[in-house]
């Protein structure tokens, strides 16, 4: 991993903006846990009322969702991945210079889950390895760390992994949450590219609503206790404990569709670009209820915003967008004609990031399936 630097990273200040040229996706997998959960089989959780289900799933998009059973990890979904992708992309573990592990549901505390596949997929010692802990934003922020990695020189191919279980962290009883979140993980290889290909990037966070969606507790600000453990009922009949998954619904609603038009448009008008010239709008599949109301506000062709893949899978947080390209989009991707993309990841911190750039002629661009658990 020597350093040979170049010109291919340009920053604009103050705000976190940049673009780089000549780094490029070399392939996308997905993987996916074999559990289905349907929002139908789940009539109990909301009192029997059959209307207010169908009113779900034609509104938010609420349908089906895929879990991990237990024992089965964040980890264990992006290795299936990163197999899949060497395979498909004729990789050798010896030519990764770097890997990123985005997700928050590690397999520990400590060390960090990039170090555990580091072992687990044979990569050499030279290959640096970091976990960043981030969410719905994740992917976007993960391209643009590894585009910066190759953009510095260090690095000819970089590993990016990102994935969560966020099922294991929601109250099955809390219906304001468990019918949304799936689990899932995915890898992406970033390598330096010998033709002229850009990427525009810009970064965002809000850290004043850093509790509108949170795990209030279990991490050493409030430690795990059998108070946190124990469950309580709120106003609106869901049920959980501190140590589960918090969303105040209202104010993501909010949150998003008040700042992702606005990032939309500012990536857009610093890419010098126009929305004409974006063949695919790839949000984070929160639900589909938001995507339409971003796509409308920016008055998009409902047709270029992939919106399937959260009632395919659910809401899987840092393995939402690169679900969407490899299950709306695989056939596109894997074929010669260069695909504009915008990728837009939003939600817990609060954070958000958008990127856009050109796809093509990917080897692998596919979801897969994990083996059962035994």
């Amino acid at each position: 991993m020597g350093f040979h630097f170049g010109a291919i990273l340009r920053m604009v200040s103050p705000m976190a903006k940049c673009s780089f040229n000549q780094v490029q996706i070399g392939g996308v997998v997905t993987c996916v846990p074999p559990l289905e959960k349907c929002i139908d089989d789940e009539i109990d959780l909301f009192g029997g009322n059959e209307k207010q289900i169908a009113r779900l799933k034609k509104t938010i998009g609420l349908d089906r969702r895929r879990v991990v059973e237990s024992g089965t990890t964040a980890a264990d979904l992006c290795e299936a991945a990163a197999v899949r992708l060497f395979e498909g992309a004729g990789l050798e573990a010896e030519s990764i210079d770097a890997m990123i592990f985005v997700t928050q549901t590690p397999d520990y505390s400590q060390p960090c889950n990039a170090a555990v596949l580091h072992g687990r997929l044979d990569l050499p010692k030279s290959c640096a390895a970091l976990d960043v802990n981030l969410g719905c934003s994740g992917y976007v922020y993960g391209l643009w760390l590894a585009h910066m990695m190759v953009g510095a020189g260090g690095c000819e191919r970089v590993l990016l992994l990102a994935g969560d279980t966020i099922s294991r962290i929601v109250n099955p009883k809390d219906r304001a949450v468990a019918p949304l979140f799936g689990d899932g993980g995915s890898a992406t290889l970033i390598r330096r590219s010998e033709v002229e290909t850009n990427a525009w990037f810009s970064l965002e966070t809000d850290g004043k609503g850093f509790d509108k969606l949170i795990v209030p507790a279990g991490g050493q600000r409030t430690p795990s206790s059998a108070e946190t453990r124990s469950e309580v009922t709120d106003e609106g009949g869901n049920v959980r404990s501190s140590e589960n998954l918090f969303m105040d619904g209202a104010e993501i609603f909010n949150f998003s569709i008040v700042e992702e038009p606005k990032a939309v448009r500012e990536v857009v008008e610093y890419a010098g670009l126009d929305f004409d010239a974006v063949d695919y709008f790839v949000f984070h599949q929160a639900n589909r209820y938001i995507l339409s109301n971003i796509a409308k506000r920016l008055k998009i062709d409902l047709a270029k915003v992939p919106m399937q893949t959260v009632e395919r899978y659910g809401n899987q947080s840092s393995a939402s967008i690169p679900s969407a390209l490899c299950g709306e989009l695989g056939d596109v991707l894997r074929g010669s004609k260069p695909q504009r993309l915008l990728l837009s990841g939003f939600g817990v911190g609060l954070s958000w990031a958008s990127v856009i750039l050109d796809v093509a002629e990917l080897p692998v661009c596919e979801i897969i399936e994990s083996a059962p658990s035994e």
